[in-house]
């Protein structure tokens, strides 16, 4: 979750700041712990997608599966804890990036390399490579767009392609099949192949895909949506790997309600509409980041 700091409190330095005159770099106060604390949690979301590879080395594919989520979760905690304690870096989002490529984008592909793909040496190492280079070159779209006003996806809250993260999560999809099921089918590596490279064109798509600040569940509704989720934690705890399986095949479905969403919201939307000024900064996932 890349993030940027925007208008509000002065951002906490990276350790350097800029000298005057001939442009020296001296070394600052360093990072206060405020600063430290999303960084620490950025840094754990990497070590958790390099421990996945290893234990799919070891032939260990429940645990690195595990590795990889846990990495998610960390990711999903990181900019949130650094927009709470206002101390969001430009150090801290070079950060960022550099372990979602890795933890979402090597780290999946290695193991589902390990688990099927290398019964296919050629194709099945390419379908990896496309696999993790989509996914950096999703990040750095994402980035580099991040200072852009005329986004029309995001102004409309909405994603461009699949995030990292849950790019991830589909590609896993066949591995959660084979381990709930059992069914060696599910590992064919031809399947795997063909799978990757589509989860591959979903990251750097240009479809708009639904953000969690589209995902406003009304008044009457939001009482199910809380016990929906507490259901969902108990059946991940009893039954994960189905649990996992229809996780995923739920958003897929989302995709497609996602573009009919988005071409509702075009239709509706003013002919002269202007872009924002003073544009909000938001997460892979699409939550917000920068200071409101």
């Amino acid at each position: 979750m890349s993030i940027e700091p925007g208008d509000g409190p002065a951002p906490e330095h990276d350790g350097f700041v800029e000298g005057k005159g001939a442009g020296r770099r001296r070394l600052a106060r360093g990072l206060s712990m405020r600063a430290i604390v999303p960084n620490a949690i950025t840094a754990a979301a990497l070590c958790a997608g390099l421990t996945g590879i290893r234990f799919a080395i070891g032939g260990d594919f429940e645990r690195s599966v595990q590795a990889v989520i846990l990495a998610g979760l960390l990711d999903g905690i990181d900019g949130r804890a650094a927009r709470l304690l206002k101390a969001q870096t430009r150090f801290g989002a070079e950060l960022d990036s550099l372990a979602d490529s890795i933890s979402f984008g090597v780290a999946p592909a290695l193991i589902v390399y390990l688990w099927s793909l290398h019964q296919l040496p050629s194709v099945g190492w390419i379908a990896a490579l496309a696999f993790a280079i989509c996914c950096v070159l999703r990040l750095a779209r994402f980035n580099a767009r991040l200072d852009m006003l005329d986004q029309p996806h995001k102004q409309a809250g909405f994603l461009t392609g699949v995030p990292a993260p849950l790019g991830a999560g589909l590609a896993f999809l066949p591995l959660y099949l084979w381990i709930a099921s059992g069914v060696s089918e599910f590992a064919n590596p031809i399947l795997v192949s063909g799978w990757m490279v589509l989860c591959a064109f979903l990251m750097i798509s240009s479809l708009p895909t639904l953000s969690w600040s589209r995902l406003r569940p009304p008044p009457s509704l939001r009482l199910g949506m809380i016990a929906l989720v507490g259901l969902t934690m108990a059946a991940l705890l009893t039954e994960p790997w189905f649990t996992l399986v229809a996780i995923t095949i739920v958003y897929l479905l989302l995709i497609p309600i996602g573009l009919v969403t988005y071409a509702k919201v075009r239709r509706q939307a003013p002919a002269q509409a202007t872009p924002d000024p003073a544009p909000e900064y938001f997460d892979e996932q699409g939550a917000p980041l920068g200071p409101s």
